[in-house]
């Protein structure tokens, strides 16, 4: 099971990838497609080489839904939404680290129910993200709520095992 699923995502980026990719890195500073490209290629030690026709689709998509816009340089650059959108991956991304650390921690049943569970979210991210755009007003707002009530009950569990507590700006 695992090798299958490390022959299915090993060689390649994880879906749903490059968008959290560019997003993450548009949180610094501006940059063109090419930059992001080649800041890519960069980071990954060649690996991965995304092409311009993945990345320049992807940022229309992302200008489609108002998380980017385009400097009169041709760069571009985090939106407020972008950047809303891009701390909430981030308090994700936290809560999943969190978990993981636990189930590795567990040994090898661990490390297979961790990897079950990354590509089950890895699933789920990429149907929810590129269903966002789609989504109405009052459904962005209970699917927020519903991330915000299961990162409290993670919130209260860890807190009563080690005193700390990831917080919900």
């Amino acid at each position: 099971m695992i090798s299958e699923w490390f022959q299915r995502v090993g060689s390649s980026v994880p879906r749903g990838f490059s968008r959290y990719f560019i997003l993450e890195l548009l949180k610094k500073t501006p940059h063109t497609g090419k930059e992001i490209i080649d800041y890519a290629v960069e980071q990954s030690n060649g690996i991965w080489k995304p092409s311009p026709g993945l990345i320049y689709p992807l940022l229309g998509r992302l200008l489609d839904e108002g998380l980017i816009e385009e400097t009169k340089d041709g760069r571009y650059q985090l939106t407020k939404k972008g950047k809303e959108t891009a701390q909430d991956v981030d308090k994700i991304n936290d809560i999943i680290k969190n978990q993981l650390d636990v189930l590795f921690r567990l040994g090898n049943v661990g490390r297979f129910v961790a990897m079950d569970l990354l590509e089950k979210i890895s699933s789920l991210g990429s149907i929810l993200s590129s269903n966002v755009a789609n989504m109405t007003d009052e459904e962005t707002q209970k699917y927020r709520k519903f991330l915000e009530e299961e990162l409290k009950k993670i919130n209260e569990k860890n807190s009563k095992k080690k005193g700390k507590e990831i917080r919900i700006d």
